[in-house]
């Protein structure tokens, strides 16, 4: 979910400000979760071939169809947080 919010943030994001923006989040962990993303088809991978390689990712079509239902499920965080809130 983190990788896909900060997707949606901006069209492309390099590896390395993914790995800044979720500093909770190991190397190895990042990279499955990325290639996983990959293989569903819901990111893309872009390599640009020069010294150190330059990796970024950007949100698919498909990707991008998860829009409403990421803003739904944020909706829904906001609703339960208020309702505990309101509980305590």
């Amino acid at each position: 979910m983190m990788i896909l919010a900060w997707l949606f943030e901006g069209p492309i994001m390099r590896f390395s400000d993914l790995q800044r923006a979720i500093p909770d989040i190991s190397q190895k962990m990042l990279i499955q979760q990325l290639c996983a993303l990959e293989q569903e088809k819901v990111i893309f991978r872009m390599v640009h071939a020069q010294v150190p390689p330059k990796v970024e990712y950007g949100l698919t079509d498909i990707g991008k169809a998860l829009g409403p239902v990421f803003i739904a499920l944020l909706d829904w965080a906001d609703l339960r947080r208020e309702a505990k809130a309101s509980d305590a």
